[in-house]
């Protein structure tokens, strides 16, 4: 017999206080009456081996039962999509129980009761077809259980890669506590590895929604998830088509244009050819500089200078009052020259003023050969005090003289000017990082020194799409380099299916890389892709706007961008206090001068509030995971509303932004307009509703009582809210909401 499963996995225990993950023990009684008992997961641990096409995934788990008495019930697990499981048990001691496979409504029915009786909107992840559930005998106090799934699955193919799927749930960490404090570590281990015994095969692994670390040990390549991992994992597999894989995905929600993503996946440095380089390595030996600052500083170029190719050539400038040069112009990476650079690096001290523009006038204007990529990493931790001191005009003159260099800026501490340093990343097509003061000199260099290593391609572009493709983020395409997969997000117009060609150029020759992709009218799926076209977007306004300048139509979008997918910035801080009000406001109000940004307020633009915007906008600017760029909005949100005083009033969840507003969690997008349809919560209409439209999942943990804002109708969960639907009428809501 057939069965259909979707690709989620319910989360739910009949005791508070348990971890919620995966699969979950329901508790049919203790056997002692009385007593209470406490089953708590222990462990989980998923690991997946990848053999063309086809996944054998392996999930163990183990329960612990914590408390005073016996317990004993069933353990229930929902199958992932278009799964066959081979392989399910549970572990008495020696002792294997096989499980057995529930149909599809006994299941719902088992889930949905659960959900109502435990009342708690977070288990709502399971939208599968069938439970495996395998009964539990009673586990004495301090024993501990153990289950075995194993199952195989064939992987999806998008473009050039293969698509693997799970989905883990929330857990404890991921939740903030009712005092808004923030939520303790998981209490059990997790563990999620993926193992792919014919490396060769394919690129450099990519994920939209984690954090992942890959390593490769002969002809194996291993990805593992970050033990803190929640939510749903997407893993994208480039395969190997020459030298890079290029898979498009899309999101098209209908009414709108639709939201796509590319991924440019090279193979890892060791198996392509890289680019030689010209690297300059710029250094701020100003007196500000003394002490831990310089020590980390000199340890990252020393790592930098030992991680150079025989085909480098490298500078080495340091800067105070006066600028210094390791040597006349580039020399040739020869253990010579890297003996005395060394050398060069232990004799730098601090002491003196900061002459920046001298600093950028010695390294830029120098000519490289067509087949070399010129890069400079400049590092500094104050404003110019020596020679030039304006930022517009030293941004000026590095401009005019960047010519091929691609200019990396890192400001350490909150004396640097976030204009200057935006401003020479978008004239060197680099990327600025700011390093805050007390964080790691030394990590947050070598994070940038280890992205420039090795570059595969430079000077990209999207040559051409079977539909329009616009408000792409980056903007300008960065250089690619190998074992980093570049990403864009973007916007498209219309609908259609046929090649997508991105042109690049290696050792002076262009090349293409093709892929077939279809971007449809409407789809539903592929959620995380508009929200990180989001993050990206506000990123490149914000720095475009302390760049350029601010005007009203700029505020404006950030304002309506970050209220709709809940990333609030400088200039939509005032929507913790009035999200009702402003949202209804016609115009932004007045600014600042140093958040309208401009030349016109270079010099402003300086301290920690202009530090933590900068930083801001270039973490969301490049952002590649709904985990990192869920962490940046969450960031953002915590300073503005702790400086606001109105952090326990204000909270985050499925990408928007609600806010404390007559006990009713208000989504910030709710306007007077809307029309809205009220829900009782955990009744036949609410399940309905929840199958209906399953995006609104995670917005209904925000509180007991919530408002969702959709486009032309909203939906109130409270307890006068309606308990059935009449016929046609969750049809027409849907359609409104969406």
């Amino acid at each position: 017999m057939h069965r259909r499963f979707a690709l989620t996995l319910a989360l739910a225990t009949l005791l508070p206080g348990a971890l919620r993950a995966q699969g979950w023990i329901q508790i049919d009684h203790p056997v002692r009456i009385g007593v209470p008992s406490s089953v708590v997961r222990v462990s989980s641990s998923v690991r997946t081996t990848i053999e063309g096409r086809v996944a054998r995934v392996e999930v163990e788990e183990r329960f612990r039962n914590d408390g005073a008495g016996l317990a004993e019930g069933s353990y229930l697990y929902p199958v992932p999509g278009e799964a066959a499981v081979t392989d399910f048990a549970l572990w008495i001691g020696e002792t294997q129980v096989h499980g057995e496979m529930m149909d599809a409504e006994h299941a719902r029915g088992i889930y949905e009761d659960i959900v109502r009786r435990l009342r708690d909107p977070a288990l709502l992840t399971f939208e599968g077809d069938g439970l495996l559930r395998g009964r539990v005998f009673p586990i004495p106090p301090g024993t501990t259980r153990r289950f075995v799934l194993r199952y195989t699955q064939l992987l999806r193919r998008d473009g050039d890669a293969l698509r693997l799927q799970y989905a883990i749930g929330p857990r404890p960490a991921a939740a903030p506590r009712e005092d808004g404090e923030p939520a303790p570590p998981p209490s059990d281990t997790f563990r999620y590895v993926v193992e792919v015994p014919d490396a060769a095969a394919y690129g450099t692994p990519y994920s939209p929604t984690q954090r992942i670390t890959t390593s490769r040990a002969g002809n194996r390549l291993r990805i593992a998830l970050e033990p803190d991992a929640a939510g749903d994992v997407e893993i994208f597999l480039p395969l190997r088509r020459g030298l890079v894989g290029t898979s498009v995905v899309t999101s098209a929600p209908g009414d709108q244009d639709g939201y796509f993503m590319l991924l440019l996946a090279p193979p890892a440095a060791a198996e392509g050819e890289a680019l030689a380089r010209d690297l300059t390595l710029v250094l701020d030996v100003s007196g500000s500089m003394a002490g831990d600052k310089l020590e980390q500083a000199r340890s990252a170029l020393r790592q930098a200078i030992a991680a150079l190719r025989p085909a480098d050539r490298f500078r080495l400038v340091a800067f105070s009052t006066r600028v210094v040069n390791f040597r006349e112009g580039y020399v040739v990476a020869t253990p010579a020259n890297l003996a005395a650079a060394r050398a060069f690096l232990d004799g730098l001290d601090a002491d003196g003023g900061t002459n920046i523009a001298g600093a950028l006038d010695a390294v830029l204007g120098t000519a490289s050969p067509a087949e070399r990529l010129p890069i400079v990493v400049f590092v500094t931790d104050g404003l110019p005090t020596v020679g030039e001191r304006s930022p517009e005009q030293i941004a000026a003159l590095a401009g005019a003289r960047a010519g091929r260099a691609r200019i990396f800026p890192v400001g350490v501490g909150y004396d640097v000017n976030t204009y200057l340093l935006d401003r020479l990343a978008v004239e060197g097509r680099g990327a600025a990082e700011y390093v805050a003061p007390d964080a790691d000199v030394e990590t947050a260099m070598s994070a940038v020194l280890s992205r420039i290593q090795h570059p595969a391609l430079v000077n990209l572009r999207i040559a051409t799409a079977p539909v329009a493709l616009v408000q792409t983020y980056p903007s300008v395409l960065p250089d690619l380099f190998f074992g980093q997969e570049l990403v864009v997000f973007g916007r498209y117009r219309g609908a259609g299916s046929g090649s997508v060609v991105v042109t690049g150029e290696r050792n002076g020759h262009r090349e293409r890389y093709t892929t077939v992709a279809t971007f449809p009218a409407t789809a539903a799926g592929n959620t995380f892709i508009p929200r990180l076209w989001a993050a990206r977007r506000i990123g490149d306004l914000t720095r475009r706007i302390r760049v350029e300048g601010a005007t009203r139509d700029l505020i404006a979008e950030v304002r309506d961008l970050g209220l709709r997918y809940g990333i609030v910035t400088e200039y939509t801080a005032y929507l913790v206090q009035e999200p009702q009000t402003a949202w209804n406001q016609p115009q932004p109000r007045a600014l600042a001068p140093a958040l309208q940004g401009g030349a016109g307020a270079a010099a402003l633009q300086t301290g920690r509030d202009a530090f933590e915007r900068a930083k801001a906008s270039a973490v969301l600017g490049g952002v590649t995971t709904l985990e990192s760029a869920d962490r940046a909005a969450a960031t953002r949100i915590n300073q503005l509303a702790e400086a606001s005083g109105s952090a326990s009033r204000v909270r985050r969840a499925g990408g928007r932004l609600f806010s404390l507003t007559g006990g009713v969690w208000t989504d910030v997008l709710q306007r007077d307009s809307l029309k809205v349809v009220a829900v009782a919560p955990y009744s036949d209409a609410y399940f309905a509703l929840v199958r209906a439209l399953p995006e609104i999942v995670p917005c209904l943990g925000v509180g007991d009582r919530v408002l969702i804002a959709g486009r032309r109708a909203s939906i109130a969960i409270g307890p006068a809210g309606a308990t059935t639907w009449s016929a046609g009428a969750l049809e027409t809501l849907v359609r409104a909401f969406r």
